[in-house]
C-alpha cells in the first residue's frame, strides 16, 4: 500500500521531495519544481485516518439503529415492524405493515413516520372503489430511494430493458414487477407519487382484467392528493392542483386531447417521445376524464363508472377472445394497438357511443374544475 501527495513551495523554488517511509527510515531526494511524498506502507502497516470497513458499518448501524428508536417510540398504530435494510445503495430501513413492505435510504424521520399510516390508508381507499373489499395475502412492495442517482442505478439493476424509458421520468416513479420504485421529490410529491403509483400495483394484482391507460391513469390520480381530518387521511382529487393546473394550461393553450383520441393513447408512446406537452395533456385530462365520470351533474354517471371498474375487476368486460387473453395475461405487453381498440370500445360501451355528444360537456366540467 502507498500514498502519494503532492505540494508545492513556491518560496522555495518549487523543490521536489520523494519521501519514503520504509520500516521506519525515511529516505528523502530532493528534484525541483514540485514536491512529492510517497509513503510505502508494508503489509500490517495502517494508516491512523483512514476509517476501517468495520468503523463505517458501526457508524451506520448506530445512525439507523436511532432512527428505528425513534420509530418505536412514536407507538405507530400501522407499523408493525421496522429493521436495518441491507443495500448497494445506502444506509436502509425496511418497514413492515400490513399490507406493505417499504425498502427505503431515505431516512427522513418524519416521511418515515408518516409513510405507514398513508399507504395504509391508501390502500383503504383503493378498496373502496371496489363494489366489494378484496383481500392481500402477500404484501406489496415498496421501494423508496434518497435521491435521483440512487434512484437510476437501482432502476438500471431492478428494470432492465424498461430502465431506459423509466429513466425519462423527470420526477416521479413507476409500477414494474409487482413493485413501486420511487425517490424523494419533496415530501408532498413523493407521497403523491407513492399513492399514485400505489394503485397501479393495487389494480395489477387483483383486476382479472388491466385497465385501458386512461381509466387506469385517471384513477391513479386520485389518490395523489389528501387532507388530514382528526387524524385520518382523505383523499381529495379537487385538491390536486398540480393536475388542476395542467389541464387548466392545457385548455388556455389549446392543446386539448379529443376524448377519442384520449381513451386510445398510451402513455408510453407520449413519454417515449419525450413530448412534455402531451404528457401533461394526456395525464391531466384523464384525471378530470374520471372526475367527469364520478361528479359531473350531481354524480349521474357515478354508477357507469363504477360498473366499468367492477366489470374490470371481475373480467366481465364485453371483450372478442383475443382482446381478452391481453387483458388477462400481465406478461403479455399491453400493445398501443390493444390500448387503442379496448380503451376506445369500453367507452362508448359504458359511457357514450356519440364522442361529439359527450365531448362538450366534458370540457365545460373541465373548465369548471380550473376556475379558482
Amino acid at each position: 500500500m502507498f500514498f502519494v501527495s503532492f505540494a508545492t513551495d513556491v518560496k522555495n523554488n518549487f523543490k521536489l521531495y520523494i519521501c519514503i517511509l520504509v520500516s521506519g527510515w525515511i529516505a528523502v531526494k530532493y528534484f525541483s519544481r514540485i514536491l512529492i511524498i510517497v509513503i510505502l506502507f508494508l503489509p500490517g502497516c495502517e494508516s491512523d485516518n483512514t476509517p476501517s470497513v468495520d468503523s463505517r458499518t458501526n457508524r451506520i448501524n448506530m445512525y439507523t439503529g436511532a432512527i428505528i428508536n425513534f420509530l418505536h417510540e412514536q407507538n405507530l398504530p400501522e407499523l408493525e415492524s421496522v429493521e436495518p435494510w441491507e443495500n448497494d445503495y445506502g444506509p436502509g430501513l425496511k418497514l413492515a405493515t400490513a399490507h406493505y413492505e417499504i425498502f427505503t435510504t431515505l431516512l427522513n424521520r418524519q416521511m418515515l413516520s408518516e409513510i405507514p399510516h398513508f399507504i395504509e390508508s391508501a390502500y383503504q381507499a383503493y378498496n373502496s372503489q371496489l363494489p366489494r373489499e378484496v383481500s392481500t395475502s402477500t404484501k406489496f412492495r415498496i421501494y423508496l430511494l434518497e435521491d435521483r442517482t440512487q434512484w437510476e442505478h437501482f432502476t438500471k439493476a431492478f428494470a432492465g430493458e424498461q430502465a431506459e424509458m423509466f429513466c425519462k421520468i423527470k420526477a416521479g416513479a413507476y409500477y414494474y414487477n409487482d413493485a413501486c420504485v420511487a425517490y424523494d421529490i419533496g415530501h408532498d410529491r413523493t407521497m403523491s407519487a407513492l399513492g399514485h403509483e400505489g394503485w397501479h400495483q393495487f389494480s395489477s394484482r387483483h383486476f382479472k382484467y388491466r385497465l385501458p391507460s386512461w381509466l387506469d391513469e385517471g384513477v391513479a390520480m386520485l389518490f395523489e392528493s389528501y387532507r388530514i381530518k382528526d387524524g385520518i387521511i382523505v383523499f381529495d382529487p379537487s385538491m390536486n392542483m398540480y393536475r388542476i393546473d395542467a389541464l387548466r394550461e392545457a385548455l388556455l393553450n389549446n392543446n386539448i386531447i379529443p376524448l377519442r383520441e384520449l381513451t386510445a393513447i398510451n402513455p408510453g408512446q407520449v413519454l417515449a417521445t419525450d413530448q412534455t406537452e402531451g404528457v401533461m395533456a394526456f395525464y391531466s385530462q384523464s384525471y378530470a376524464l374520471v372526475r367527469f365520470l364520478r361528479e359531473a351533474n350531481s354524480g349521474r354517471r357515478l354508477g357507469t363508472y363504477q360498473k366499468l371498474i367492477a366489470d374490470g375487476l371481475w373480467g366481465n368486460w364485453p371483450l372478442d377472445e383475443i382482446s381478452k387473453q391481453i387483458a388477462i395475461d400481465r406478461n403479455l405487453p399491453r400493445t398501443i394497438l390493444w390500448n387503442h381498440l379496448v380503451g376506445t370500445q369500453l367507452f362508448q360501451q359504458y359511457v357514450n357511443e356519440d364522442f361529439e355528444q359527450i365531448e362538450q360537456e366534458y370540457l365545460a366540467f373541465c373548465r369548471l374544475i380550473t376556475q379558482y
